[in-house]
């Protein structure tokens, strides 16, 4: 199972900004990912913190592609464009 290691860099009015590393065997890759508040409290405001969140939203996508699949750079909102299942299987309590 891959590590995913979230840290939050930037918040503001609008959006919280993470530097994400996923690693997995030898290799790891970097990841720099923002997630608006509107999106987080309407998908992850009830599972947890937004490291969380991110996190869950990580695992999302690598059950689906490899760590070198996933763009270095993102919005979290985006990912329902590539996996139209994001947003109902996001939402979705932790359990």
């Amino acid at each position: 199972m891959a590590r995913i290691d979230v840290q939050q860099i930037e918040a503001d009015a609008r959006q919280l900004s993470f530097r994400v590393t996923v690693g997995e065997g030898d290799g790891e890759t970097r990841h720099g990912v923002t997630v608006s508040r509107d999106d987080y409290e309407r998908l992850g405001g009830g599972g947890g913190s937004p490291e969380e969140f991110v996190r869950r939203c990580f695992r999302f996508l690598l059950e689906r592609e490899s760590k070198e699949s996933i763009l270095s750079r993102f919005d979290v909102g985006v990912i329902g464009r590539y996996f139209p299942e994001f947003e109902r299987e996001i939402a979705r309590p932790a359990g």
